[in-house]
Order: C-alpha cells, then sequence, then structure tokens
C-alpha cells in the first residue's frame, strides 16, 4: 500500500469516482431537501475553479496505488484570512481508517502555507460522522451541540489554524 497526496483539481479524471460516490451520498441522504427553495444541488454550487490555488483554495486528492480514496477542497471564504472547507470525502471501500482525518489535516497545513489563520465550514444535519470528525480535530461547533441537529439546515464549525499551530509547537 502505498498512499500519497496529489494537489489537483475537480475536473482530475482521478477525481472523477469519488465525486460520483459523493454526489450519490447526498441524493441518498437529502433528497430534494436542499431543492426546495430552488437553489442549486450541492455538487453544482461550485465551480472547479474556485478550488484552485489562483482564486485563494485548492483540491487535493489521497491517492492509494493510484486511485483516489480520500479528498477535499478549500476555497476563500471572504475578504479576511478565511477559507472554507468543502467535500471532506473518504471512498466508502476505505472508511475507518482515519482517512478522512488525514485529509482534513493536510488542508490544514496547505490552508496555512496559503496565508489562512482560520478555516470554516458547514456540514449537513443528516451527516453525524462528518460532526464527529470536525469535533475530534479541534473544531469549534458554531451551534448549539445540545440540541437535534435537524434544527439547523446547516451545522457550522470553525478552527482557527495558527493558534492550533502555535499548540502543536509548543
Amino acid at each position: 500500500m502505498s498512499d500519497r497526496f496529489l494537489y489537483t483539481t475537480p475536473l482530475d479524471p482521478l477525481a472523477r469516482p469519488l465525486i460520483d460516490e459523493l454526489s450519490q451520498e447526498y441524493e441518498s441522504r437529502y433528497g430534494e431537501f436542499y431543492q426546495q427553495d430552488g437553489g442549486p444541488r450541492e455538487m453544482d454550487k461550485y465551480a472547479p475553479e474556485l478550488f484552485s490555488p489562483a482564486q485563494g483554495g485548492n483540491f487535493v486528492l489521497l491517492l492509494r496505488d493510484g486511485q483516489a480514496i480520500g479528498g477535499g477542497a478549500f476555497k476563500r471564504h471572504d475578504d479576511t484570512d478565511t477559507a472554507e472547507l468543502k467535500r471532506v470525502w473518504t471512498h466508502s471501500a476505505q472508511r475507518r481508517q482515519g482517512l478522512a482525518g488525514r485529509v482534513l489535516q493536510e488542508l490544514e497545513a496547505q490552508a496555512l502555507r496559503q496565508g489562512y489563520a482560520r478555516l470554516y465550514l458547514t456540514t449537513g444535519f443528516r451527516q453525524p460522522e462528518a460532526v464527529g470528525l470536525y469535533l475530534r480535530h479541534g473544531y469549534t461547533a458554531l451551534f448549539d451541540t445540545s440540541l437535534p441537529h435537524e434544527t439547523y439546515r446547516h451545522l457550522p464549525f470553525e478552527k482557527w489554524l495558527r493558534v492550533a499551530a502555535l499548540a502543536r509547537a509548543a
């Protein structure tokens, strides 16, 4: 087994199986829930260019023996020093190996290299695995965690990267 990270684009053919599976997962969990207001489907919301370094973003795949087994991205969130995480995903056949955490740590390190101090993200209320992942990796929930997740449409989190990096260095 040989794992490595590859910085690329969502349009890379290596990313297609992972993105297709993620799209199916969103459909199975949410169906038409988020389209009730006439908005686009989740995977159609963001142009691939937003995840390019030229636009302040990045897209990474975790490859094992040349096949994408995980991945994720970030894009510029606003005009400050915040990036927004998107599409952190592990192929269903490769789960329970800590791969999503590895992708998350890689994205955090890359965001720091690109000058970001803070990461922001939202996950859906029907994704308890994602909630657990972010809480385990030091993200702060920006919602009342004592309420049922269904209370919210989106569950926002943040993490201050420079503070975390300084703590690790100490």
